[in-house]
């Protein structure tokens, strides 16, 4: 299996950007790590071993980047403005610097979106906000709501609002949303969510597909047993919705 690793740096981060490259051709799996993660936690978590198959026989080409979780959301000693801004640059570093290196590495149609825990988070609010690049998300053990308070989680931006975290929000914007050029993107993207029966993120989980239902959005959402918010449970999550 075909083991590629970049790095550069980003004029949009202000500092080097690494991530690794799995496979040689196939649908292209750009994946988020977990917060504390780096771009080699799906390797190390032997979810890149549970693909390695698919990736092998050219089906699927996984692109693991890094999540900047502790420079942007989990930093304490940034403003939560500062914190949703430089989450914001981050998206920006995705759109223009890796989404380009994908096209350019390799022309297949279809790029799905994979996260887990925090990831998923990462991964649900660039797929939901510009569906067009994209043909399927895949959300494992998410909060897709990061001012929410629930058991030791706390709110990620210490009671500060404003646009830009409703707008990097899923379960914010989408009741919002009305445009039917963004709605009709939606509809035709595939949706995978899958969190543990015993998460405390399941009323979240819940709460996103009720709202997906609500705007016609196509979705699964897959409820698996106990807590399920580990690396086992994600790569037998991977095996079977990649």
């Amino acid at each position: 299996m075909r083991r590629d690793y970049r790095r550069w740096y980003s004029p949009r981060l202000h500092r080097d950007m690494e991530l690794l490259i799995f496979g040689h051709a196939g649908a292209k799996v750009l994946m988020f790590p977990t917060r504390e993660g780096r771009f080699w936690e799906y390797e190390q978590l032997k979810v890149v071993a549970t693909l390695a198959d698919k990736v092998r026989a050219g089906h699927l080409q996984l692109y693991c980047i890094e999540g900047l979780a502790g420079e942007t959301f989990y930093d304490r000693r940034l403003h939560p403005a500062d914190r949703i801004r430089r989450h914001a640059a981050f998206e920006e570093y995705i759109l223009n610097e890796v989404l380009p290196l994908m096209a350019s590495t390799n022309s297949h149609d279809c790029t799905m979106v994979m996260g887990c825990s925090l990831g998923a988070f990462q991964a649900a609010s660039l797929v939901l906000r510009h569906p067009h690049l994209f043909r399927k998300l895949v959300a494992f053990s998410g909060r897709y709501d990061l001012t929410m308070k629930v058991e030791c989680f706390d709110d990620l931006f210490d009671g500060y609002y404003g646009d830009d975290i409703y707008f990097h929000t899923p379960t914010h914007f989408l009741p919002g949303l009305n445009c039917a050029w963004h709605l009709d993107k939606l509809r035709q993207l595939e949706i995978v969510l899958a969190v543990g029966s015993a998460d405390p993120f399941l009323d979240n989980n819940r709460h996103l597909s009720r709202l997906l239902d609500e705007k016609s959005v196509r979705h699964q959402l897959h409820l698996w047993d106990g807590r399920a918010h580990r690396g086992g449970a994600w790569r037998a999550m991977s095996a079977l919705y990649i």
